[in-house]
Formats: structure tokens, C-alpha cells, sequence
């Protein structure tokens, strides 16, 4: 099996990695449409509950080009939400009430309106504000060093990915020199009080693979981060959230060019597990995209697969027409349904 950073010959559009798996469903009796699956497991319905959470991507830019990245992201990308799209993603928080807002990107911080922004959403009093950072921004340049006691002061979640506890094998995914930056930015949000129990700011560690595999058990890994991280550098955290690959984007490439694509969704296929279903981010979150459309999840946003739904941007939104309402899936659903699930909460069962 080649490494993560096997030279990809890049899929050209969301669309063209739609057809892909598609063509695979249509010619390998091992891996059924998603939708047949859930027929073949007793269920007939697959659909939403009321959204409890709106996530943002609010732009693709990222000082760092992660090899297994869903979203493509990195520092040559310009796509960035502008301030109108933005208010009405405020107004909705206003106007709804959402129990978690959940920002992401690439790097969310390197928007130019990525402060100003916070401080509004928590102003609107929702209950929790989560920021997928990817740590290095934060020690990437001066203008972000300040970052910790600003996440501090607005009481925000923290959820950075780091594929391992060693350097080897988070630089293999994530890039040379990663993993040591890693370590001096957790060490900033440890000193800004994140992972201290009496402090109420939390810092959740996310791990995913490094090829075409299944994570392991999320409790026993979190041990294992927990004791090497705190033993080693006296580093803290909350949680280890485990997240199965996404055959999106840079991985579907890496899958492709080292043979693996079939294989793979075969695996996931084996381990699909339907005590899974019930607790999938696509239930209960919006996806909004930088320009404002809507998705069931962000994986669905990264292959252009809008809702089944009138409502198409976050500027017509209202949960009340929204709900109950027929979730778009795909092949790439299988990963989150595999083994003990897979969300951006870590496993749903």
C-alpha cells in the first residue's frame, strides 16, 4: 500500500467523485447503493430530526495541505464567506434555537472575519461554539498567537485534529514538522486553562487513519493519547474523538492511485453496523457552505449533493420546513455507519 502522499492525479470536480463511487455500486454486487442497505437492514425511512446544530464552512484557506483533507483545503485556495452570508448565518442563530454552532474550514481562523464573527455568535447566547482548529495555525505567525486567550474569553470548544502521539506518523498525513508544532500550540491552550477540569474549557483531540482502514476503539485510544501525551510533554485534553476516512476529495485520490478505492468500500460495506443510524451528525446538523447552500452534512457539501428540500441557502432557512425531510446519501455514507459510527463528534454508538 502506498503512503498518504501517493502523487494524486487530482478528480476535477465534486461531481466526478459522485460517478466514480456511483460506478462502482453499479458494477460490484459487494457494495449496494447506501439506500439499499438501509431497506436490506429494516430501514425504510431515512430522515432528520429537528437541526440542533449549523455548521459553517466559512473558507477553504489553510496554511497547511493535509493529505487524507475532505475539504481540499490549503493555502493557494481563495473561497471565503462574505459578511452578508455570514449575518444571515448570525440571524439564524438569532432566530432558532440551535444548541451548537460548529465552525470549520480549512483553518476557520485565517478568514479575516473569523473573530468578529465569534464574538457575535456568542453574544447570541447559544449553548456551545465549537472551532476546528488544526493547531498550527496558532503558532503559524504572531497575528495568531493570542488565539488561545481569545477562544478562552468566548468560552469555545476546541477540536483539533492530530492523527497520532508520535511525529511520525502525524507528519505523514498531516506534513514534515506538523506534530512538533502541534505540541507547542496544545501547550498554549493548556496554559490558556483548556483540558483543566476545573475550568470548564474544552480541548478534544481528533484521530483518524492513515490509509484505508477502520480507527480503532475511541476509549482505548484515548488512553493511550492521554498517558503518552500527558507523560511525555504534559500535554491535557478532554476527549479522543475517532473519525473514519471519508472516501472525499484527497483521500478518494490517494484510494485511486494506490488501488484501494474498491477494497476499501468493501471494508466499510463488511462493517456496516446499523446501531449507527440513529445517531449520524446528518440527522440533526445543517451543513452550510461558504456561499451559504445547505447540505445534510459536510461530506455531502464536499460532492455538491444538496438537500431534498425547497430551501436552499441558509438566507431561506427555517427548521420547521426542513424537518423530517429525506437525507441525500451516497457510497461515501458507509464510512460513517461502519464499526462503532463515525461523526464529528467521534462514534455514535
Amino acid at each position: 500500500m502506498r503512503s498518504l502522499h501517493a502523487q494524486s492525479h487530482r478528480l476535477s470536480s465534486p461531481k466526478e467523485q459522485y460517478e466514480i463511487l456511483e460506478a462502482i455500486s453499479n458494477s460490484n454486487k459487494s457494495v449496494p447503493a447506501f439506500h439499499q442497505k438501509l431497506n436490506d437492514s429494516g430501514i425504510s425511512e431515512f430522515v432528520t430530526v429537528a437541526p440542533e446544530i449549523l455548521q459553517l464552512n466559512i473558507g477553504y484557506m489553510c496554511n497547511q495541505t493535509c493529505a487524507h483533507c475532505h475539504v481540499d483545503a490549503g493555502p493557494d485556495r481563495k473561497e471565503r464567506m462574505d459578511e452578508v452570508t455570514m449575518q444571515a448565518c448570525l440571524n439564524a442563530l438569532k432566530k432558532y434555537s440551535f444548541r451548537t454552532l460548529d465552525i470549520t474550514g480549512g483553518a476557520p481562523e485565517m478568514h479575516p472575519g473569523f473573530r468578529s464573527f465569534v464574538e457575535q455568535a456568542a453574544q447570541t447566547g447559544i449553548a456551545e461554539i465549537i472551532v476546528r482548529s488544526n493547531l498550527t495555525i496558532l503558532v503559524a505567525n504572531p497575528s495568531y498567537n493570542n488565539l488561545p486567550d481569545f477562544f478562552a474569553a468566548n468560552k469555545i470548544r476546541i477540536c483539533s485534529s492530530l492523527p497520532f502521539y508520535n511525529s511520525v506518523r502525524t507528519d505523514r498525513q498531516r506534513g514534515s514538522g506538523v506534530f512538533e508544532r502541534s505540541i507547542r500550540a496544545l501547550k498554549m491552550l493548556n496554559q490558556a486553562g483548556y483540558g483543566d477540569p476545573d475550568s470548564g474549557l474544552i480541548i478534544d483531540l481528533v484521530y483518524n487513519p492513515s490509509g484505508a482502514f477502520l480507527p480503532g476503539d475511541q476509549t482505548e485510544l484515548e488512553k493511550e493519547f492521554k498517558v503518552t501525551l500527558k507523560e511525555k510533554y504534559g500535554i491535557v485534553f478532554n476527549r479522543l474523538l475517532t473519525i473514519t476516512n471519508v472516501p472525499v476529495s484527497r483521500f478518494l485520490d490517494y484510494l485511486i492511485t494506490s488501488g484501494n478505492t474498491e477494497a476499501y468500500l468493501e471494508k466499510l460495506v463488511m462493517a456496516f453496523n446499523t446501531a449507527t443510524v440513529e445517531g449520524l451528525m446528518c440527522r440533526n446538523t445543517i451543513s452550510v457552505d461558504w456561499q451559504g447552500n445547505l447540505y445534510d452534512c459536510d461530506f455531502n457539501q464536499m460532492l455538491g449533493l444538496k438537500m431534498k428540500t425547497g430551501q436552499k441557502t441558509i438566507f431561506d432557512f427555517n427548521p420547521e420546513h426542513i424537518k423530517g425531510r429525506s437525507i441525500v446519501t451516497g457510497l461515501h455514507c458507509y464510512a460513517c455507519t461502519a464499526g462503532a459510527g463515525s461523526s464529528c463528534q467521534g462514534t455514535t454508538t
